[in-house]
């Protein structure tokens, strides 16, 4: 296993040391995003660890997949903050930190004697304190806990998702906790380009809740605008735009997009029908949304006993955004997936490539995911603790090195 310590970390957060308590997965991506581009980033995991490593199977040595793809260019140590030497472990590690990321319950840290306001910012001025919560610590859901698919339900997002039976469903990846992850990364590196110039930290306040709703595009601007209508559940289709929708070929299911009148006139050309176009039922995009059963039914017939891939390409190159619908095997060994770098792949590990391109600092992958622990003694040792300092936080359980059962 590689160790992002031994191979002088490039990239452009390079230089950058971001002490991480968060565990699940809005805060670990985000970490992760920092350290693909080079932030030295210790995951400091409670003593039974971050409870995503038993989220499987499938499981690597004892971690589950589900951690595996969160957690890599990190180094891990484990500690116990409910005891005052863990609480002092931490603050040591702090020592020249540019930023803390927790998920604890609002109020934990304040309960520990680590609040921003009474502790923190006056120990470390310079640092960006950015907690990550379901709904925040006022309000009248302040404090309450947050997990994705229920943030999605009560964010609105099951109202406008689902198929033709009209049954709200989640959305089948974790966009919630992963939208959080990406917010909390644009607000971590606004707060750092903040503090190059006022030499200041400050609190960030992330929740899921707030970023699900901010989320909700097109449906929040179509309801004011609408007068009150509430979107409703469309299905494949899209609730401002036609054609855009899936649609079964001879071969294999398609998606495709015509976004504007003169794509939609090369859609008809392609499909050999250049006349639909100019249907009145479907003369621009509000007569198609208007017409939009019909519209999916010419359409349909059109496409029925066609080759989809073939179209697929022959559509792409017309200019009109067209593709098969695939499985995740079919996308991870895909040609361009691979040209992209996108299928990634270190000793063991393997998952999705980094989808920053940088031309000048590219990011990197130098380490695979850490286990329970890994890392502490050498940690601890570059932080000035002694070898009887660390045997004394371990005999302490302060240090925690072998993960405990709840």
């Amino acid at each position: 296993m590689s160790d992002p310590e031994e191979t002088s970390p490039t990239g452009a957060m390079a230089g950058l040391k971001v002490i991480d308590l968060a565990r699940v997965l809005g805060g670990p991506y985000c970490s992760q995003i920092l350290g693909d581009h080079g932030a030295t980033v210790i995951k400091v995991e409670p003593p039974q660890g971050d409870e995503t490593r038993d989220w499987g199977p499938p499981f690597h040595e004892g971690d589950a997949s589900y951690f595996v793809g969160l957690n890599r260019n990190k180094r891990s140590i484990g500690l116990d903050l409910r005891t005052e030497q863990g609480r002092d472990v931490l603050l040591r590690l702090l020592e020249g930190a540019d930023v803390m990321l927790e998920n604890y319950k609002p109020g934990a840290m304040e309960k520990w004697g680590l609040g921003y306001e009474e502790v923190i910012s006056k120990k470390f001025p310079e640092l960006i304190h950015c907690r990550i919560s379901g709904f925040g610590s006022d309000g009248p859901m302040g404090g309450f806990p947050g997990y994705d698919a229920v943030v999605q339900a009560m964010a609105g997002w099951l109202s406008i998702n689902g198929g033709k039976d009209k049954d709200p469903t989640r959305v089948g990846i974790a966009a919630v906790d992963m939208g959080t992850g990406l917010y909390t990364c644009v607000a971590i590196l606004m707060a750092l380009l903040e503090r190059q110039r006022s030499g200041q930290g400050q609190y960030i306040d992330m929740t899921l809740y707030d970023c699900a709703v901010a989320l909700m595009h097109p449906h929040v601007p179509n309801y004011y605008l609408s007068g009150g209508k509430v979107p409703q559940i469309t299905g494949n289709q899209h609730s401002n735009l036609a054609p855009y929708d899936k649609f079964p070929t001879k071969t294999v299911e398609i998606f495709l997009a015509a976004g504007n009148n003169p794509a939609w006139h090369k859609l008809c050309s392609e499909l050999g029908h250049p006349d639909l176009a100019d249907d009145p039922r479907f003369v621009d995009n509000s007569q198609r949304l208007a017409n939009i059963d019909e519209l999916r039914d010419e359409l349909g017939a059109l496409m029925a006993d066609v080759d989809g891939e073939d179209l697929c390409k022959r559509l792409l190159s017309a200019g009109i955004p067209a593709g098969p619908v695939h499985d995740t095997a079919q996308v991870m060994n895909h040609p361009h997936t691979i040209h992209r770098g996108m299928a990634a792949a270190l000793d063991w590990y393997q998952g999705t490539g980094i989808p920053i391109k940088f031309s000048r600092t590219p990011g990197s992958i130098r380490s695979t995911p850490p286990k329970f622990s890994e890392h502490a003694r050498a940690i601890l040792a570059e932080h000035g603790f002694s070898d009887s300092e660390i045997d004394a936080l371990a005999a302490d359980r302060a240090l925690v090195e072998e993960r405990r059962k709840l």
